[in-house]
C-alpha cells in the first residue's frame, strides 16, 4: 500500500493565466511528471478557498522514494521545463507527505 506523496503547491497569481495553466498541466505536465518521477499515480486539484492555488500529488510506495525524486534528473528536467513555460509567473513549493495513520 502506498504511504507517501510528493505534493507540489503552485500559485497562479494572475487569473488570466489559469486557463492556459490548467490546459498545460492537464494535457502535458501531469503525465510527464508522473512518468519522469516514477510515481504510482498522479492527480491535481484547485483550492476551493483560494482559486489561485493549484495542488499536484504524486504517489509513491514509501517516503524514501518520494524524497529521492527531489534530487533526481527527472525532477531537474521537470523544473527546467516548468520554468521555461512559466518563468516567474507561477511560484511553487514542494512537500513530501508520509502516511501517519488511517481509518478503514
Amino acid at each position: 500500500m502506498p504511504t507517501a506523496w510528493l505534493m507540489v503547491r503552485a500559485v497562479v497569481a494572475e487569473p488570466a493565466d489559469r486557463p492556459r495553466f490548467d490546459r498545460w498541466y492537464e494535457t502535458e505536465h501531469l503525465r510527464d511528471a508522473r512518468e519522469a518521477l516514477g510515481a504510482l499515480r498522479a492527480w491535481r486539484c484547485w483550492s476551493r478557498l483560494d482559486p489561485s492555488i493549484h495542488f499536484a500529488f504524486y504517489e509513491f510506495a514509501d517516503a524514501a522514494r518520494a524524497e529521492a525524486v527531489l534530487a533526481s534528473s527527472g525532477m531537474r528536467a521537470l523544473v527546467e521545463e516548468f520554468d521555461r513555460v512559466w518563468d516567474t509567473r507561477v511560484t511553487r513549493t514542494r512537500e513530501v507527505l508520509e502516511l501517519a495513520g488511517q481509518l478503514p
